[in-house]
C-alpha cells in the first residue's frame, strides 16, 4: 500500500471540557497518513483517480470547525469515519496535537489508526 499525508494541518477551533476551553477558538495541528494504491493515479496522471489531499484537507478543517464536541477522541473517530467513507483509502492514521492543553509541555495530543471495514 502506498501512503498519502497531510503533515500540521492548522485548525483554529473551540474544543475542550472546560469552560475556559469553551470561550475562545485554540489551536490544533493534524497529521493524516492515508494508505491507497497510486498505480492508477500515476499511470493516468488523472487527480480524479488519486486521494486529493485539498480535500481531505478541507474536509478536516469543515468537520473540526463545525462539530461541537469536547473531547478530542470524539472529534479523532469522527474525522476518521468521514476519511474512510469519503475518500479511496483502506485505513487512516490520524494524530491531533493541541499545544496549548498543558501550559509545561510543548504539546499534547492523540493518535488513532482506524481500518477500512
Amino acid at each position: 500500500m502506498d501512503k498519502v499525508y497531510i503533515s500540521q494541518l492548522h485548525v483554529e477551533t473551540i474544543i475542550g471540557v472546560y469552560d475556559f476551553e469553551k470561550e475562545s477558538k485554540q489551536s490544533l495541528y493534524f497529521d493524516i497518513e492515508m494508505s491507497t494504491d497510486i498505480t492508477q493515479a500515476a499511470k493516468t496522471d488523472d487527480i480524479n483517480l488519486a486521494v486529493d489531499y485539498a480535500k481531505v484537507s478541507e474536509r478536516v478543517i469543515e468537520l473540526s470547525t463545525s462539530c461541537q464536541v469536547e473531547l478530542l477522541e470524539t472529534l479523532l473517530e469522527r474525522l476518521a469515519e468521514a476519511i474512510l467513507a469519503e475518500f479511496s483509502v483502506s485505513d487512516v492514521k490520524i494524530r491531533v496535537s493541541k499545544p496549548a492543553a498543558v501550559a509545561q509541555a510543548q504539546t499534547v495530543g492523540i493518535e488513532i489508526l482506524r481500518t477500512k471495514n
